[in-house]
C-alpha cells in the first residue's frame, strides 16, 4: 500500500484497536461454559443426522445440506472419540468466535474499550449464541461466516481497501460448503451498496475478484448441486411449504428472541443509527442490507428469522458503539445499560443452556432445542421392544421405518444391532438409502402416516406410542410406532411415497 493511500484510509477509517484481552478474557469463559454443559441433556435430532452422514455417507453434498457439517463431526468423533462432547467442540469453538469477531466489527464502527466488552458480552449471553454454540446446527458455522464477512466488507469500505473484499470472497466460498443462505449475506449487501452508497466500491476491481473467488472456492460444491438437478432447491421448497406460513407469522417475535429482549434494543438503535449517524455514512448499506435479506427471507426463505440473524451481529455492535457514547461519564446511564444487559443475559443462558436439570425440564418447556434433544434413548428402547416382541418367524424379514432423520439417527446412536434390523427412513438424504429389500414383508413403523401405511400394507395395528420418560412435550412424544405387514406393491414402486423434504418436527 502507497503512502497515499495509507494516507486516504486513516482520514476514512473508524476503526480503533482491538482490546484483545478483554475481549478474548469472555471468549475463553464463554468456551469453556459452553464445554462444560456439552454433555448435559443429549443429542438434538440435527446433531445426530450429521453424526450418521458422517460415519456412513460421506459425500461432496446431500440433497438438505453442504458437506461440511457431517465431515467435522466425523472428524470430531475420529479425534476425541464418538461422544456428545465431541462433537459439540466446534460449536463452543464457533461461539468464541463470534464473540471476537463481533467486538472487531464494534472496534471497526469505532466502538472504544467499553462499547468492544458490551459487544462481547452481549453476544456471549445472547440466546442465539448460545444456541449455536451449544448444539452444532448448520447455523453454527454459517454464522461465524456471516459476522466474518461483515466485517471485512465494513474495512474493506471504511477503510477503502479493496484487499478486504479478497477476504470477504474466499470466507463465502468455504461457508457455502456449510450452508447455502451465506449467498444471501453478499447479495443483499451489494444491493444495500447499490441503493444508498457508497456506489465507488463498484469501481473496485477487486470486488468482482472476491465474487470470482467465491465461486472458484465454492465451485465443487455448486457442480454437485447441478450434477443433481439442486437438491437444495427442493428442499427449500420442502422447508417453506412445510414450516413458511407459521414462521412468517411469528417472524418479528422469534426476532426479539433471538438475541433477547434487552439484546434487541441494542440491534435495533444499531439499526436506526446506520442510517442517522453522519459518521457512519459509507455504511448504511449494512442497515439497508438487513432490510432487504429480511424482505427476502420472509418471501421466499420460509420466513425464518435465523436466516438473516448474522446481520443482527453487526447491528448489535454498532448499537454498543452508541451505547458507549450516551454512557460516557454518566455512571447512571452506564449502570442502566450494563444492568439491562445482565438480567437479560442471565434469562439467555437459563432459557439456551441445559442449567435446568432434565428431571425438571417439564416444568420450564420454553426452549424447543433443549425439548428436541431429551428421551432419546428411551424412545430406541421403546422402537427396540417393539421388535423384539415380533414373532421369531418374522424377525428376519423384518425392517424399520421412521418417519425422520432424528429417529433414525437415534437408533443409529443408541441401538443394538444384535437387537434391531436394519433401518430406513424417506426423510431427506436418508430417502436414498433405500428402498427397503423386497424380502421385508414386516415392517416396524415410526411416527408414520397411518393413511399412507393402510394405503401400501394389507395388514397395520398400533403397537405403542412413543414417550420420553421425563413429560416433555417435543416432537417425538406420542407418535405411533405401527406393525404393518403384506405390503400391497414392490417396495422399489411405493418407496417414493415415503419421500419427504423438510427439516426436523
Amino acid at each position: 500500500m502507497t503512502a497515499e493511500q495509507l494516507r486516504t484510509q486513516s482520514r476514512t477509517s473508524l476503526a480503533v484497536r482491538l482490546h484483545r484481552r478483554p475481549v478474548g478474557a469472555v471468549a475463553v469463559v464463554l468456551a469453556v461454559v459452553l464445554l462444560a454443559f456439552a454433555n448435559e441433556y443429549g443429542y438434538h435430532p440435527d446433531e445426530m443426522y450429521f453424526r450418521m452422514l458422517g460415519e456412513h455417507d460421506l459425500e461432496w453434498g446431500y440433497v438438505d445440506q453442504p458437506p461440511l457439517l457431517p465431515l467435522l463431526v466425523h472428524a470430531c468423533t475420529l479425534v476425541f472419540g464418538d461422544s456428545l462432547w465431541a462433537i459439540r467442540v466446534p460449536g463452543a469453538l464457533s461461539a468464541a468466535a463470534i464473540v471476537v469477531l463481533g467486538a472487531s466489527i464494534a472496534a471497526e464502527l469505532g466502538g472504544r474499550r467499553r462499547a468492544q466488552v458490551m459487544t462481547a458480552c452481549g453476544l456471549a449471553t445472547s440466546a442465539m449464541v448460545l444456541g449455536f454454540g451449544h448444539w452444532i446446527l448448520t447455523s453454527t458455522i454459517d454464522t461465524v461466516a456471516w459476522c466474518a464477512v461483515l466485517l471485512f466488507m465494513l474495512r474493506a469500505v471504511l477503510r477503502g481497501d479493496g484487499r478486504w473484499w479478497l477476504a470477504a470472497g474466499a470466507t463465502i466460498g468455504v461457508a457455502l460448503y456449510a450452508k447455502f443462505i451465506i449467498l444471501l449475506l453478499p447479495v443483499s449487501l451489494l444491493a444495500g451498496l447499490l441503493l444508498v452508497g457508497p456506489r465507488s466500491v463498484f469501481r473496485d476491481r477487486r470486488l468482482y475478484q472476491g465474487m470470482a473467488l467465491a465461486l472458484v472456492i465454492g465451485s465443487p460444491n455448486l457442480i454437485f448441486q447441478i450434477a443433481n438437478d439442486f437438491p437444495q432447491l427442493k428442499m427449500a421448497e420442502g422447508l417453506a411449504k412445510a414450516d413458511g406460513s407459521v414462521n412468517r407469522q411469528v417472524f418479528f417475535i422469534n426476532l426479539v428472541f433471538l438475541f433477547g429482549p434487552a439484546q434487541a434494543f441494542f440491534w435495533v438503535t444499531g439499526l436506526i443509527k446506520v442510517f442517522r449517524e453522519r459518521r457512519w455514512r459509507k455504511v448504511r448499506a449494512l442497515g439497508a442490507g438487513y432490510l432487504v435479506a429480511t424482505a427476502a427471507a420472509l418471501m421466499i426463505e420460509g420466513g425464518r428469522s435465523d436466516y438473516t440473524g448474522g446481520f443482527l451481529m453487526g447491528l448489535f455492535a454498532a448499537g454498543c458503539v452508541v451505547a458507549e457514547r450516551w454512557t460516557a461519564h454518566r455512571k447512571g446511564r452506564l449502570a442502566l445499560v450494563a444492568g439491562g444487559l445482565a438480567v437479560g443475559g442471565a434469562l439467555q443462558v437459563v432459557l439456551a443452556l441445559p442449567v435446568v436439570p432434565e428431571r425438571d425440564l417439564s416444568d420450564f418447556q420454553y426452549f424447543s432445542l433443549s425439548l428436541e434433544s431429551v428421551g432419546w434413548p428411551h424412545v430406541v428402547g421403546q422402537i427396540t421392544d417393539a421388535y423384539q416382541d415380533l414373532p421369531a418367524a418374522e424377525k428376519d424379514r423384518a425392517v424399520v421405518l421412521t418417519d425422520n432423520f432424528g429417529e433414525a439417527g437415534a437408533l443409529d446412536r443408541f441401538g443394538s444391532p444384535a437387537r434391531l434390523p436394519a433401518v430406513y427412513s424417506g426423510h431427506n438424504q436418508l430417502y436414498w438409502w433405500g428402498p427397503p429389500p423386497e424380502s421385508a414383508d414386516v415392517v416396524v413403523a415410526v411416527g408414520i402416516d397411518r393413511a399412507l401405511l393402510d394405503r401400501e400394507f394389507r395388514s397395520c395395528s398400533v403397537v405403542a406410542e412413543l414417550d420420553n420418560d421425563l413429560g416433555v412435550t417435543n416432537p417425538e412424544k406420542g407418535k405411533k410406532i405401527t406393525v404393518c405387514r403384506e405390503p400391497r406393491r414392490p417396495w422399489v414402486k411405493m418407496w417414493p411415497d415415503f419421500r419427504h423434504y423438510n427439516g426436523y418436527m
